[in-house]
């Protein structure tokens, strides 16, 4: 068997040709292996998108299934959920006892990395028939920075980079008042942010008429260019959320335009999850009408004058299933998204958020990193019980983004809002030090909670936070040094101990809930009733 020399190792591969590159070798093959010495320390899984698991873990570790099922489609890469061995998108790693890795990562799309058999085994879903030429991986070896540094400027020079050199400071009504925003509400926070230092004001979900319909609602009776044209007033940038491609039930897309749906093998539409009291379903980004409307939507969101977009639940253009053009699932994504990239412009800002990883490069300016972040640091319910790590919680949130860290010379990298409130939030000081300690490594800054909440100490704290640049140097894995103060983010890395004994009852009774359509959409609809029976306090408070 053929061997790839990094100094005195030699490494043995499968492939149809290697050739050596800087930090490494390229090999060409649709289907690779790389052999790994006996005992690896740990192994390096990459979760498909945003929300979903990156991490090192002990090679021989067995995870539970996630739950719940219904949740697949937009949680992990559906396709693979029942892996038995832990499938890694694009790229894999282990690392040896000496402190070494050795790192197998794809160069192109639909691409997987598995360890099995004493080796790094990688394959692409897509194989073309007269060569395997088209499919390539890197492997590198040494010291983990600089291996990980070597295969994002490989995937660079293929996929691009974002264009802007500095990421904006923002402020996002999300994690204060979900959806239960208004017009009202928002004109008077952005009033009484005052002379803070935010760039963007950014608008979340709440404003549409349904996901899939993207007009402002009853919320808005100004409509939505005469909110952007407040918060230009102010000397900002106005930032607006959309799914745009998912529909849901309620959507006028789902009523008379079924057409534009992904649909599964039996020719039914494809699930892309649930969320929002419905199910959700994915837009088909081959479908010339469906990307007519996708580009036209973005002008329009232009046209209002937003010019920060945060698109989310993009994994749904990715899903496997049908289209109206037969081409590779991420593919597909990526025409869809250059589709979107055009139409709203090179001096928009753009933020991917739930987005296939690779697929995006190049066409987005800054990408989520890791699950949404929560008023809490963990539930137990969902991590432990569910094994379910893509779910809200700064530990979840912190893990993934730190174990992602390796996309900064590609793209902005979003960890997620910092809290800094002590109303309506269970986060620790030093939780929230840590939380905002990673805004700071990832250069990216976006807050949430409502200006009237903080007292003076807390106002000052944020105004410091906007306003500070410290050297960064990272020191090992979980470590950093900002400017002359160390930070340790080895607290959000454990996983949790599998559930077992009675927890497995709780386990499956919870998943069995978290499947069942019309439990979901109760538990919806009564949290739409809370919110709204919270939001007058909420302002008040």
């Amino acid at each position: 068997m053929p061997a790839l020399l990094f100094g005195k190792n030699k490494i043995e591969y499968t492939a149809q040709a290697a050739q050596p590159t800087a930090g490494g070798y390229i090999l060409q093959a649709a289907s690779c292996a790389v052999q790994t010495p006996p005992t690896p320390r740990s192994f390096y899984r990459h979760g498909w998108q945003s929300w979903s698991l990156a991490t090192w873990h002990a090679p021989n570790q067995n995870f539970p299934l996630q739950k719940p099922v219904s949740l697949y489609p937009m949680q992990i890469d559906p396709l693979y959920a029942y892996n038995p061995n832990p499938n890694s998108s694009w790229v894999g790693a282990i690392e040896m006892d000496d402190g070494n890795i050795l790192l197998l990562g794809a160069l192109g799309l639909e691409a997987h990395v598995a360890l099995r058999g004493g080796a790094l085994q990688g394959w692409y879903e897509s194989v073309s028939k007269d060569s395997d030429s088209k499919h390539e991986w890197f492997v590198g070896y040494g010291r983990e920075n600089e291996v990980f540094t070597r295969y994002a400027e490989l995937l660079g020079q293929r996929f691009g980079r974002g264009s802007f050199e500095k990421a904006p400071r923002v402020w996002c009504s999300w994690y204060s008042l979900y959806n239960a925003i208004d017009e009202d509400i928002l004109l008077d926070t952005l009033e009484k942010l005052g002379d803070l230092p935010f760039d963007i004001f950014q608008l979340d979900d709440g404003w549409q008429v349904s996901i899939g319909d993207w007009r402002a609602n009853t919320k808005f009776p100004s409509g939505m260019a005469a909110l952007a044209d407040k918060v230009k007033a102010t000397g900002r940038r106005a930032g607006l959320w959309l799914a745009p491609l998912l529909a849901t039930p309620s959507s006028s897309i789902y009523r008379e335009h079924q057409d534009w749906l992904l649909k599964d093998e039996d020719g039914k539409l494809a699930s892309a999850g649930f969320n929002f009291g419905e199910q959700l379903y994915a837009i088909d980004t081959t479908h010339p009408a469906a990307l007519a409307f996708l580009a036209e939507t973005m002008k329009q969101v232009r046209a209002w004058g937003y010019d920060y977009l945060k698109l989310d639940f993009l994994y749904a253009g990715a899903l496997p299933g049908k289209r109206h053009i037969d081409m590779p699932r991420e593919a597909a994504y990526r025409h869809g998204l250059s589709v979107m990239r055009e139409a709203m412009g090179t001096d928009a800002y753009f933020l991917a958020c739930g987005s296939p990883i690779v697929p995006s490069l190049g066409l987005c300016d800054a990408m989520r990193i890791g699950p949404d972040v929560a008023n809490y640091w963990d539930n137990d319910r969902h991590s432990r019980l569910l094994y379910n790590q893509t779910t809200p919680g700064v530990r979840n949130g912190i893990r993934t983004s730190l174990n992602r860290l390796w996309l900064k010379p590609l793209v902005h990298t979003d960890p997620d809002v910092a809290y800094f409130r002590s109303v309506e939030c269970s986060i620790s000081p030093q939780q929230k030090s840590l939380l905002r300690d990673m805004s700071q490594v990832c250069q990216f800054k976006a807050t949430s909670d409502l200006p009237h909440w903080w007292t003076d100490a807390e106002r000052d704290q944020v105004h410091s936070w906007l306003t500070s640049e410290p050297q960064i140097e990272r020191t090992d894995r979980a470590t950093f040094r900002l400017d002359s103060r160390e930070v340790d983010f080895s607290p959000a890395l454990p996983l949790p101990e599998p559930p077992s004994g009675l927890d497995l009852l709780d386990r499956a009774i919870s998943a069995w809930g978290g499947d069942q359509g019309w439990i979901m959409s109760r538990i919806f609809q009564m949290r739409e009733r809370d919110l709204e029976k919270m939001k007058q306090e909420r302002i008040k408070k």
